[in-house]
Parts: structure tokens; sequence; C-alpha cells
């Protein structure tokens, strides 16, 4: 069976004393959680402070983005050892932000992500499509390019480690939501991708849905056959909103 997993991603949101406060409002909401992983993606300025705030819970704390070297000349960049120190748990990488707005590419990732699994750290990859490219009917092409290229140097072995979020780029902040059978259907996509590498493998891949999942639509998402929870933007940063999705996943 595949947890589901439930992570908030903060974006550029959250001073030191911000995610102390929104921490310590969560973690009463979260103590009687035991049908769902559930994690936050903080600033790298937060990180420490999310670290020691929720030491002790079941509450995990992932990074937004690494580079993958561990240490060298990369003015501004952090790697998987430095968040490794830190006592952090995972990572997201390739979100859509990154790749339109910093330019990071496939290839970028292809060097990611098999760095931070090697550094002990769990991987949320990102992947989906535009508006456009979803208009012109190059979902797929589109998904098999980032699934491919993202997970090439992944060692077969491992392919099941990885949480893949689908992301419809069209929805990520607009209040459109794929409709359940789009969802579906983009979802089972990605895990077939796994499962050309590894079927095996593609049982245990964890694939989350990330595209303006509210608490009035989390329910249906997380009820579909292929999701195994979600990569929560705008909601997250509400404790009650936040803590209503994760209510939301389906108990075995």
């Amino acid at each position: 069976m595949r947890t589901p997993l439930i992570a908030g991603n903060w974006k550029m949101h959250g001073t030191v004393a911000e995610t102390d406060e929104r921490i310590a409002a969560l973690l009463p909401r979260l103590s009687t959680v035991d049908h769902a992983d559930v994690a936050i993606c903080v600033p790298f300025t937060a990180l420490q402070a999310a670290v020691d705030s929720t030491r002790g819970s079941q509450l995990g704390v992932f990074a937004q983005n690494m580079h993958h070297e561990p240490q060298g000349a990369f003015t501004g960049e952090v790697s998987a050892p430095m968040l490794a120190e830190l006592e952090v748990g995972g990572v997201v990488l390739g979100h859509s932000e990154r790749r339109t707005y910093f330019g990071e590419t496939d290839r970028a990732l292809q060097l990611k992500v098999p760095a931070a699994l090697e550094a002990g750290l769990q991987v949320i990859l990102c992947v989906g499509e535009t508006e456009e490219e979803r208009e012109k009917g190059d979902t797929e092409r589109r998904l098999r390019h980032q699934v491919q290229e993202g997970l090439e140097k992944v060692p077969s072995d491992r392919l099941g480690d990885v949480i893949l979020a689908y992301e419809p780029v069209w929805a990520i902040g607009t209040g459109h939501v794929a409709t359940l059978e789009q969802a579906q259907d983009a979802l089972a996509f990605v895990r077939a991708l796994v499962a050309d590498r590894d079927k095996e493998q593609s049982k245990r891949s964890r694939i989350l849905y990330g595209g303006s999942m509210k608490p009035d639509n989390a329910a249906d998402l997380l009820a579909l056959p292929d999701c195994d929870g979600g990569l929560i933007g705008g909601a997250s940063l509400d404790v009650s909103q936040f803590t209503a999705i994760v209510e939301a996943v389906p108990r075995s």
C-alpha cells in the first residue's frame, strides 16, 4: 500500500517567526493523523526553524530546491548534503515556477534527483504541461519527456522512492482545476511511464496532484485511483484549509 502524502508548498512565504507560529498552529491539528504523511516545503531561511519546531512530530520538512553538486563555486546555491545536515527530510525539484521563472531544465533535474536520493532526501519531482501544450494535444509528449529525463539517472531499484507531482501549469494559482478525468488520465500516464522502466517500482511510486487543490475539491481528487496525495500551494498557508485537505485523504 502507498501511504498518501500531503505536502504544503509555502513558496516564498514565511519568516522564521511566521514559520514558528504556523507550525505551532498546525501540530495540534495533525497530532491524530495516522492515515497520511504530511510535510511542509519552506524557504531556505526558515528550514532550521521548521526542523526545530517539528522535532518529535510526524510533520516533515522539505526544501524547495537544491544544486546537484555537493559543494563548489556556485554562489547562491544550496547542496543536498547541506540540507541533510539540517535534518531536512526532502526536497521539491522542478516546480513549474522554477522552470518558468528561473530556467530550470530537465537536464539539470536529471542530475539533481539522484544527488538528492544519494544524500538521503526524499524527492518530489514536479512535472506538468502548460495551457498551450494541452491545447495542442502535447500533454503526453511533455510528460514523457519530463519523467524520462528526470528519472534517467535514477537506479531502477530506487524509482519507487521518487515522489512525482503532476501539476497542470495552467491550474497553479489560477483557481482552475483539471477535471477528475483529466487528472486521473495524467496521473495514470505518469505511473505508466515509471512502469516502462520497472513495473514493480511503479506500484511503489507515489504520484501527487498539484494544481489548485482545496478543501472543496480535495476529497474527489484524492479518491482517484492513481492519486496518492497532493502538492498544495496557496491553501497550505491557511492552517484550517491545509488540515481540511489532510482530513480529506481516504482512510483505507
